[in-house]
């Protein structure tokens, strides 16, 4: 059964419907009306009455042959709840990151589990100077023969270990990154790079902009997620880096969104 299935062996009413179908949108990140017929076993016109009852409420947003949950406000994994999360997906993820280091220059690594695991695949015999606002991050570089790490300061998010604030932003401002990896809790054709938290989007943004070649990586769990604050259009960002579970239909969404996409 695939990722979006709804489970439904009867009829339904409809506010039993809605339930199922906004269910199965935030944990799948997206819903086909064809399949949300066959599964809740109504017509497809149906559906699509469902679909525009639950965009007036708010709680989806329509789409060509589906929807997309509304943006999700729900509270952010902490670094320490994401670091067993899709381990596999960010180890391949960070192995084809690698393949885009420069042979000299500057690289910037923003805080997140899989930027993390980037930092920790980092070959012994390569000579940067790596830039980061992640404390994990500088303390797994830090003993690196070829690396020159520089932390970029600022208040210590909690949550995340990420250094955010006027003083990142600031220093962030008057740099030129040749490459930068930053993370994204969510990322679609139409919203661009999301992120939860404000401060932690203004630092995305400022890391963005002062790079030549921004890449974002972030594993497929994160396809149509749409967190509250954007921090990058999809215009802004060189190339995606996701893993092999992002299905064929959304990296040709994202593809035609004139987004580059490697799927690791």
């Amino acid at each position: 059964m695939s990722s979006n299935a709804v489970h439904a062996s009867r009829t339904l009413y409809a506010p039993q419907r809605h339930e199922e179908i906004v269910a199965a949108a935030r944990r799948a990140g997206r819903v086909e009306v064809n399949g949300l017929a066959d599964q809740l076993n109504v017509t497809p016109e149906t559906i699509r009455r469902d679909l525009a009852a639950l965009e007036r409420l708010g709680k989806i947003r329509r789409v060509h042959g589906g929807a997309l949950p509304m943006a999700q406000t729900e509270p952010e994994p902490s670094l320490l709840d994401r670091l067993g999360l899709h381990s596999d997906a960010k180890e391949r993820i960070a192995a084809r990151a690698i393949l885009e280091l420069p042979p000299q220059g500057t690289v910037l690594l923003d805080s997140g589990t899989t930027t993390l695991a980037i930092a920790r695949a980092m070959p012994p015999e390569v000579e940067l100077e790596v830039v980061t606002n992640s404390v994990a991050i500088a303390a797994v570089l830090t003993d690196h023969p070829g690396l020159a790490v520089h932390m970029v300061g600022g208040a210590i998010r909690q949550r995340t270990g990420a250094c955010v604030g006027h003083w990142a932003t600031d220093a962030l401002e008057r740099l030129c990154i040749d490459v930068a990896f930053i993370g994204a809790n969510g990322f679609s054709p139409s919203r661009g790079m999301t992120t939860p938290d404000e401060a932690e989007a203004a630092v995305k943004q400022a890391m963005v902009a002062s790079s030549r070649r921004p890449i974002v990586v972030a594993d497929s769990s994160k396809a149509y997620q749409e967190r509250l604050h954007r921090f990058a259009t999809i215009d802004d960002i060189a190339l995606l880096i996701t893993d092999d579970e992002l299905d064929d239909e959304a990296a040709a969404e994202l593809a035609a969104a004139s987004m580059e996409v490697v799927r690791a």
